[in-house]
């Protein structure tokens, strides 16, 4: 129930055509119902020709035209409303999981995965949509059917009509067990599509690193071992919902014969002979009533296997929901206080006892007992081996996480006291991963300020040395660059993205090793640029290459999560080993140690 609750939050507008859709439904179920009872009484005025009039012909005939016509109306309402609220509610559950996915910090991400989102996204909202849609139209159906036409059947002959209750019971035990046993399937297959999509998307990002190394074999054979899983627990699911139809039909069609048979014989038994006027007697039941008797009997079990078909889709859809439901009522590692604060005096930055791990559960912490003070407007470099806690250090400072213990500061304030978006718009980064979107040079830059002039976007290209190769192309500042930048270099997708980052005017800029596609000269001029042009932005300088912030005011040298010194260049070259070893070998310098 409360899946169902936070899936019908989704409805919203669509609550008209949801309910439009079953009363819809059931006036053609009443409609359909009646047919057969008209049916029977022209068919017992066939077989007493001499006693019916060409009137009762025409008025019967006039009373089923008008009822199929007004059975056409409704079911045409009911499809048509369908279809708006199925597709509806479909539109707004992927809109209410994006817009929950956009609040997510990075840890919420990292708990979902990104290929699981995107199955939830897609795959899971397709099932529900179509679960949604059999369960306001055939859910509503059937029952409605299947008790109308029971009781028109008991109206006609209480015996015959009796072992349609019979067989009913039989098949709703063959419903039931089906269901206990398909559903913990497709829970499983679900998790494998998670797998499945993860392979793909891994495979089609480093497409260039499989094809450089040769691996497509390798790659196809992962993919197709994982497709593989999917497809035998499929297999194993819709091999038992394709035996529960046929045991379903063979109950329905025996109870169809059984009843044949004994009104059949009913009829026989009971028929009376001819009257004075010609007319045939009958007794319990009329040739008519026993058309009539099939027809709902016909329909109460047909019913049964709509609901059959219904279920199935329900019990795909089940696991569906509950991992749409996850998303939905998944919050955020991070929020805003009460009373935020929502504005930001400066780009200082202070980082008090700091530790942080990734999980409550994680056995070691990423970073432990950081205590730093970084003045607004300095130029701040950091430096460390792969896997040090460089970028986590620097997430820390718009809210990308959260610190596990001590506070960090920015402009005097704990962070976790300001507006989360007042924060990241005054703290630009430029990550290690650059992203650019589909869409013209001048819609990515405007991603920095949607407001921005062109004389802004040129001079922040420039200060990135952007502007250069921008102005080479034929289209400029509207070429159209490809999903995830495909068309430009790793160094020009480095400098749009700084200039992006330039755009929105912070107090505090960060780039994360985001200059080592570039060349030696470039990263200068960027460099001089940022001293030139930006001198009151605290400027945080993640590097590999120690050439790109030995002119910094001061450089954090970092190593297994811990904060081991903090200097001028001059300083740590002269004290500090691993700054040493890193600095000689980049220059080709021999006993670096002993020299300094």
């Amino acid at each position: 129930m409360k899946t169902i609750k936070i899936m019908a939050r989704s409805i919203r507008e669509y609550k008209t055509a949801t309910i439009i859709t079953p009363l819809a439904v059931a006036l053609e179920v009443v409609v359909e119902c009646i047919i057969p009872l008209v049916m029977a009484r022209f068919i017992d005025e066939l077989t007493n020709v001499v006693n019916a009039s060409i009137t009762d012909f025409i008025v019967d005939g006039v009373i089923l035209l008008l009822l199929a016509v007004a059975g056409f109306v409704f079911g045409t309402i009911s499809g048509r409303y369908c279809a708006v609220a199925s597709a509806g509610f479909a539109k707004n559950l992927r809109s209410d999981m994006f817009l929950r996915v956009q609040t997510f910090s990075f840890a919420n991400i990292d708990k979902f995965s990104t290929s699981s989102l995107v199955t939830r996204l897609t795959t899971d909202v397709t099932n529900v949509q179509m679960a949604f849609m059999m369960v306001i139209r055939v859910a509503v159906r059937a029952p409605f059917m299947a008790i109308f036409s029971l009781v028109m059947a008991f109206t006609i002959n209480v015996r015959m009509s009796i072992v349609f209750v019979v067989i009913m019971p039989i098949l709703a035990f063959i419903l039931i067990m089906g269901i206990r046993v398909v559903h913990p399937l497709f829970e499983k297959v679900f998790k494998k599509y998670d797998a499945l999509n993860e392979s793909v998307e891994e495979n089609i990002k480093g497409i260039r690193v499989v094809k450089s190394y040769v691996r497509e074999d390798y790659e196809i054979k992962k993919f197709n071992t994982t497709a593989e899983e999917v497809k035998k627990d499929f297999v194993k699911a819709e091999k038992l919902i394709a035996l529960a139809s046929p045991a379903m039909q063979l109950a329905m069609y025996s109870g169809i014969v059984i009843v044949s048979i004994l009104s059949s014989m009913l009829i026989v038994k009971t028929f009376q002979g001819v009257a004075e006027d010609g007319s045939f007697i009958w007794g319990e039941l009329s040739v008519g009533g026993l058309s009539s008797l099939i027809t709902y009997g016909m329909q109460s079990l047909m019913s049964m296997l709509m609901v059959a078909m219904t279920l199935i889709f329900v019990t795909i859809a089940n696991a569906s929901s509950q991992r749409i439901a996850e998303v939905l009522e998944e919050e955020s590692t991070l929020h805003n206080p009460e009373n935020p604060l929502m504005n930001v005096e400066d780009g200082s930055i202070e980082f008090k006892n700091v530790s942080f791990k990734y999980s409550m559960d994680a056995e070691r912490n990423a970073l432990s007992n950081v205590n730093l003070k970084i003045n607004s407007g300095e130029t701040i470099g950091i430096i460390g081996g792969t896997g040090s806690s460089k970028s986590t250090l620097v997430q820390l400072i718009p809210r990308i996480y959260d610190a596990t213990d001590g506070e960090v500061l920015v402009g005097g304030h704990n962070v976790k006291e300001y507006d989360l978006e007042t924060l990241r718009n005054q703290v630009a980064m430029v990550l290690q991963k650059n992203v650019l979107f589909s869409g013209t040079v001048r819609e990515n830059l405007k991603w920095g300020d949607e407001n921005a002039t062109d004389e802004e976007i040129i001079k922040y290209a420039k200060l990135a040395q952007a502007h250069e190769f921008i102005i080479a192309h034929q289209d400029g500042y509207d070429r159209f660059i490809e999903q995830g930048g495909a068309n430009v270099s790793g160094g020009q997708k480095q400098r749009l993205c700084i200039a992006r980052a330039l755009l929105k005017k912070p107090k505090i800029l960060i780039l994360d090793d985001s200059t080592s596609a570039v060349d030696m000269k470039t990263d200068a001029l960027i460099r001089k640029a940022f001293k030139e042009e930006i001198p009151n932005t605290t400027k945080i300088i993640i590097a590999q290459r120690i050439a790109s912030i030995q002119d910094a005011d001061k450089i954090i040298v970092i190593d297994n999560g811990e904060i081991v010194d903090f200097g001028t260049h001059d300083e740590l070259l002269k004290r500090n080993n691993i700054y040493q070893e890193v600095y000689y070998s980049q220059n080709n310098v021999k006993g670096g140690a002993q020299n300094a």
